[in-house]
């Protein structure tokens, strides 16, 4: 599967588990499970926007000005005051952590599908696993911001950086029998399929914030 501690390194992907699990007030491994589903439908989404000339420049734009340099990967402690604060102050998050923005533009319509499928797979309810979804946005922008910068990719070669992400996953259990890598992706593929318009679930940002309202 493709974990945190695959995409950030294994003291920082354990430090990000955590602090969403706190948050999220579930047990970590239940917590890790649901990452490790919702990554690849992030990336996949991602990877869809840049697929045209078009969306691969709004991106590129988007990790220039609100993701370079690591953003929130530096403060993860402070990664929920930043997305839930300053929502609950009616104020608006800084950019780096708008988390429902984020996920507006990378999941669409799927939000609710996303949410959904995780939910069923992972045993978590669907207001926790809104809350995991929107600690995983601006992490995942956040990466890419300093990948991008790190190797300096313009938006042409965005595709190709997000490619390597998701084969990085299947690699990573390509020694493991009967290994759930492949379908993880596949599972993916198939929530962002997922025709789902309209959906009173779409708004990923509404489901967390009436979680935390209910705790």
């Amino acid at each position: 599967m493709f974990s945190l501690q695959d995409l950030l390194g294994q003291e920082q992907g354990e430090q990000a588990v955590n602090e969403i699990s706190n948050n999220v007030g579930a047990d970590s491994l239940m917590v890790n499970t649901a990452i490790q589903m919702a990554l690849p439908a992030l990336i996949n989404g991602l990877a869809n926007n840049a697929a045209s000339p078009e969306g691969a420049e709004s991106l590129n734009s988007a990790l220039e000005q609100d993701h370079s340099g690591g953003g929130v990967l530096n403060n993860l402690g402070g990664l929920a005051g930043m997305i839930f604060g300053g929502q609950q102050e009616a104020a608006p998050p800084p950019r780096q952590a708008d988390a429902g923005g984020i996920l507006g533009h990378i999941l669409g319509t799927n939000q609710g599908a996303v949410a959904q499928e995780v939910s069923q797979k992972s045993g978590l309810n669907i207001g926790q696993v809104a809350q995991i979804l929107m600690f995983l946005a601006p992490i995942v922008m956040s990466y890419l911001g300093q990948k991008k910068q790190q190797e300096n990719v313009g938006a042409d070669g965005l595709g190709g950086l997000l490619g390597s992400l998701l084969g990085g996953g299947q690699q990573a259990q390509a020694a493991a029998p009967q290994s759930s890598g492949n379908a993880m992706i596949d599972m993916a593929s198939n929530m962002l399929d997922s025709d789902r318009d309209g959906s009173s679930m779409d708004d990923i940002a509404s489901m967390a914030f009436n979680y935390l309202t209910k705790k």
